[in-house]
């Protein structure tokens, strides 16, 4: 067994994960804009409790996709090529998304804000989607030749297993929302979010859910069949921590579901990091995709200090806005515009 290879292909997985579990739950708000929120300070809430990380959160997704073109380059080619449409439309989604965030709150009208909760609502949805399509096909198979080129038309990545993982995160991504809100907000928003993550979280978690099995029936080894079994175990723990009102360790509860379920999914899986569906000679594997063993050694010392640095920062990020977030503690809405240019953004349509 390669060592350096090994330590990072457990390396990405570890970056896909910490971006699922930080930034799954800011995509979740994101959606629950328009289902969950009764009127405009609701909205303002939500988008306060995410407001001082969202961004922050999407630097572990470049950081997965660099790590996955630093560390194995052919993975890298032949994931993103295959992808271009569905990656294309998650970097749309994300584009639209960032800019609602900074521009909804611009004008002090119900149609200048309507607009843009549907954008960061939809562009969330996309982006989840899209990211949770990419990730199943790296696990279940695209139809790749020997060079590692796609075979095919431009759809040819869809299947079933795409849209199985892709409502996998949007589902996650919703139910940890969900568990994050009960835990950020106060008041009504709270209440609602508690009461909404007992009543879905088994409904939403099922995709996620049918998408590790199948990868346990595909190729499962018995450690991996273990992680499943506690995973189901952490989410119940979620659930009934939730019900009984402990909001911070039910969301703990719902990360550890996370952590397992995806070392269930990625280490059934090792070593292939990109299957063939044309043949299983043409797999990609953490051998013959991966970079030399020096580029390997010197991105394992950068990482060794750049690494904790993030999660320093990031963690000090969240410690700094730890309090809760209420209706009471939002001020009156107010224009950023002056008001003729206010009147012809609003009129215009």
């Amino acid at each position: 067994m390669e060592l350096l290879p090994t330590i990072w292909f457990i390396a990405i997985a570890v970056l896909w994960t910490g971006y699922l579990f930080l930034e799954g739950f800011d995509l979740g708000v994101g959606m629950l804009m328009k289902a969950f929120a009764r009127n405009n300070t609701e909205r303002r809430v939500l988008l306060n409790t995410i407001g001082p990380v969202w961004d922050g959160n999407e630097v572990w997704l470049l950081t997965a996709g660099g790590a996955t073109f630093a560390a194995f380059p052919l993975w890298y080619a032949s994931l993103f090529s295959a992808l271009y449409l569905p990656l294309l439309v998650v970097l749309v989604a994300l584009i639209f998304r960032a800019v609602a965030f900074e521009y909804r709150g611009k004008v002090d009208t119900d149609r200048w804000r309507a607009r843009w909760d549907w954008a960061i609502a939809l562009g969330s949805f996309f982006a989840a989607f899209g990211v949770g399509a990419a990730l199943a096909l790296t696990t279940t198979g695209l139809p790749l030749n020997a060079n590692g080129d796609r075979e095919g038309g431009p759809f040819a990545w869809f299947s079933g297993y795409a849209v199985l993982g892709g409502l996998a995160v949007v589902g996650f991504s919703l139910v940890h929302a969900l568990a994050f809100l009960a835990l950020k907000t106060d008041g009504e928003v709270r209440h609602r979010a508690r009461q909404w993550f007992v009543r879905l979280l088994p409904v939403l978690l099922l995709p996620i859910a049918a998408w590790a099995l199948s990868i346990q029936f595909l190729d499962g080894k018995p450690w991996t069949w273990a992680a499943v079994l506690l995973a189901v175990a952490a989410a119940a723990a979620a659930w009934l921590l939730a019900r009984s009102g402990a909001e911070g360790k039910a969301f703990l509860a719902l990360g550890v579901f996370l952590v397992l379920g995806t070392a269930s999914i990625f280490g059934a899986v090792f070593p292939v990091v990109l299957p063939s569906t044309l043949d299983g000679a043409f797999d990609l594997t953490i051998s013959n995709a991966s970079s030399s063993d020096y580029t390997l050694g010197l991105m394992s010392i950068v990482a060794a200090f750049g690494l904790p640095l993030v999660i320093a920062y990031q963690a000090w990020t969240y410690w700094v806005f730890r309090r809760r977030v209420s209706a009471a503690s939002i001020p009156e809405a107010h224009s950023f515009l002056p008001a003729v240019a206010a009147r012809a953004f609003t009129t215009k349509g």
